[in-house]
């Protein structure tokens, strides 16, 4: 078996990364700091996955919600110590009232399929001395913003805690991410403050590097998370005037 990661590894040197959601903005900048920081190989995973021009970045074809592409992935990146579990749906006009099918649409992307993936990669992970998973989670797990997408991410916000116990014995580190509203592709139709993807992928490596079971990462997460003990009927009322507030801004 191999060593145990080194998880003070600030640089990220020579470990194998594999990214999902990887030809998003998010996926994109995860992909490049990985390499600023010393990844020897990093898997970009996506459902149609572009070139790359750097010979560090192999592509991979995969779709989270399709079990033939997980099986693939594995079998590709045999060798990855790092999995960053960033694919993501988030349908503009999702409500929480909508058509069952819609809602399950989400659910197979954002809970089950980084379910299953991360489920297939424990063996690797194992494998090549325990490991890092990371999944990327959502503010919007903690509030009460009536979608189907926050719905998910507090299911894998769940699932993540769940992880973490489950894999203890085989030493792999399952972190949690939890970001607010983040410049990128995903989020040009909103028009309130955004953090940049930079430095939302900055906050990631540095709680990996420091062994960081959730991460914090921009001031409306942390902001949130301060709350969080605040009794419901001050709470919640405080979440929707802040959320009605955005949406007039």
């Amino acid at each position: 078996m191999t060593q145990a990661i080194d998880k003070t590894n600030h640089t990220l040197e020579d470990r194998v990364v594999l990214v999902t959601g990887a030809n998003g903005g998010l996926g994109e900048e995860f992909v490049q700091q990985a390499l600023q920081r010393g990844a020897r190989r990093v898997y970009a995973a996506a459902r149609k996955p572009k070139v790359w021009n750097d010979a560090r970045i192999v592509p991979l074809t995969l779709d989270i919600t399709k079990a033939d592409d997980i099986a693939c992935a594995v079998a590709t990146a045999s060798d990855c110590d790092l999995l960053i579990n960033n694919a993501a749906i988030a349908p503009e006009a999702d409500v929480l009232l909508q058509p069952e099918a819609e809602t399950r649409r989400i659910f197979d992307t954002n809970f089950f399929g980084t379910l299953n993936v991360a489920n297939a990669f424990t063996p690797v992970l194992g494998a090549n001395g325990g490991g890092t998973m990371l999944n990327i989670l959502s503010v919007a797990a903690w509030i009460s913003i009536p979608t189907a997408y926050a719905a998910s991410k507090a299911a894998l916000w769940s699932a993540t805690n769940g992880l973490r116990m489950a894999l203890e014995g085989q030493n792999t580190q399952v972190i949690g991410l939890l970001v607010g509203m983040i410049d990128t592709p995903m989020t040009k139709n909103w028009t309130i403050p955004k953090s940049s993807a930079a430095s939302i992928v900055t906050e990631a490596y540095a709680g990996i590097s420091a062994g960081a079971l959730e991460i914090l990462a921009d001031d409306t997460t942390r902001d949130l998370k301060s709350r969080l003990n605040t009794k419901g009927e001050e709470l919640y009322p405080w979440v929707h005037a802040q959320l009605r507030a955005l949406m007039v801004s």
